[in-house]
Parts: C-alpha cells; sequence; structure tokens
C-alpha cells in the first residue's frame, strides 16, 4: 500500500509539472478565433518554445488577458516589437504594407466598428498586437480597456503570453 501511494504521489507530481511547464489542455469558448477554431474545440497549448525563440507573426497563442486576472485568451499575434500597425476600414497594415489575412472573418463587413480605424501604432520591444479571426466579434488589441485607468491597452507584452496552440 505504501509503494501504491509513492507511485500515486509521483504520477500527480510528473503530470501538474508538465501541465504547468510544458503543455496544457484547453477548450475554445468563445467565437472570436472562428473560422480557423471552432467553439468547443479542444487544443493542447505549448508552454516550452517561447523559452527558447520569441513569439511570431501568425501564431495563434494563449495569453492572459490584459483586462482581467479571471481568464485566458486566445487570438494571432498580427505583429510584433518595432513594427508599426495600422487600420483602414477592417485592412490591416504592418509598416505600410497591406497584410495578406486568408484566415479572417468579418460577419459586419459593411459597418465600420471601433478598432475599424488605427492609425500608425508603433509596438513596443517584448509586445505584440494581438487580433481575433472573428474581427467584427472579437475582443482584441483594438478595443482593450484597462479598468483602472479606461486607457486603451494595445499590446500585450511577451510576458502575459502562456504559450501556443498546437493544432492537430
Amino acid at each position: 500500500m505504501k509503494r501504491l501511494l509513492w507511485l500515486v504521489f509521483i504520477a500527480v507530481f510528473i503530470a501538474l509539472a508538465l501541465r504547468t511547464f510544458v503543455f496544457e489542455g484547453i477548450y475554445i469558448a468563445s467565437d472570436s478565433m472562428l473560422p480557423t477554431l471552432q467553439i468547443n474545440d479542444h487544443f493542447f497549448v505549448d508552454k516550452i518554445t517561447y523559452n527558447f525563440r520569441q513569439p511570431q507573426k501568425g501564431e495563434i497563442i494563449v495569453f492572459k488577458s490584459p483586462v482581467t486576472d479571471e481568464k485566458d485568451l486566445v487570438k494571432r499575434i498580427i505583429a510584433g516589437g518595432g513594427e508599426t500597425v495600422t487600420i483602414e476600414n477592417k485592412n490591416v497594415f504592418i509598416n505600410g504594407k497591406k497584410l495578406d489575412e486568408p484566415y479572417t472573418r468579418h460577419t459586419r463587413p459593411d459597418e465600420i466598428l471601433k478598432g475599424d480605424k488605427i492609425t500608425d501604432l508603433k509596438i513596443p520591444e517584448n509586445c505584440f498586437f494581438i487580433l481575433g479571426d472573428n474581427r467584427d466579434e472579437s475582443n482584441d488589441s483594438r478595443d482593450w480597456l484597462d479598468p483602472k485607468t479606461n486607457e486603451h491597452i494595445y499590446f500585450i507584452h511577451k510576458d502575459f503570453i502562456k504559450g501556443r496552440i498546437i493544432k492537430f
């Protein structure tokens, strides 16, 4: 019996260590990443890769919400430190060049929403501009407000990123 308890303890310790530092299972709870990720889809979060390299444009990441401590969010990295982002009538430009985004969806293409016009945001180093693929239904870098100061939060610092989505 003592040996069985010891083996259970070791298994639990290994499972918790893997979940904390290597990978974690998640499910998609909202429609902000449609059509790329469906509601209730299950994925793994790779938590180790960013210890060896910077997150890259186009990757879908999991990160701590900048407006509430209660949840993690899943969005796509659009641009990184040193780049300039402009959004004109739902079109995203990085350093003046229109971004090709075949993964995006606009549910209200003829309606100009908050965040559909942003002028020349210079992204600080180690920060990222993040958007959901379902642009008109996503709460992201275009419209986050600090709940204490009501100031716009345009960028996510690398320290907020938990990992990247692994699709199988």
